[in-house]
């Protein structure tokens, strides 16, 4: 199973990369999955026992993130 965020915007999803990068997670950029949507057609994939910590980090660095999604 991944995690994956998604972005109404470019510019959300390549901060959401550099920022999270920087506190030391595992975050690639990636296609928007087909069963999912985004108006910017990138997403981020990160590892899902991370997940309460790029939620936070998101949050603190108000990066907006249109959904979080397992798949």
């Amino acid at each position: 199973m991944e995690c994956i965020a998604t972005f109404d915007t470019t510019h959300m999803a390549l901060l959401f990369e550099k920022t999270m990068r920087s506190q030391g997670l595992m975050v690639k950029i990636v296609p928007v999955p087909r069963s999912l949507s985004s108006s910017c057609g990138l997403a981020c994939r990160y590892p899902c026992e991370e997940h309460e910590k790029v939620v936070r980090t998101a949050e603190e660095h108000r990066i907006e993130v249109s959904g979080y999604h397992k798949i």
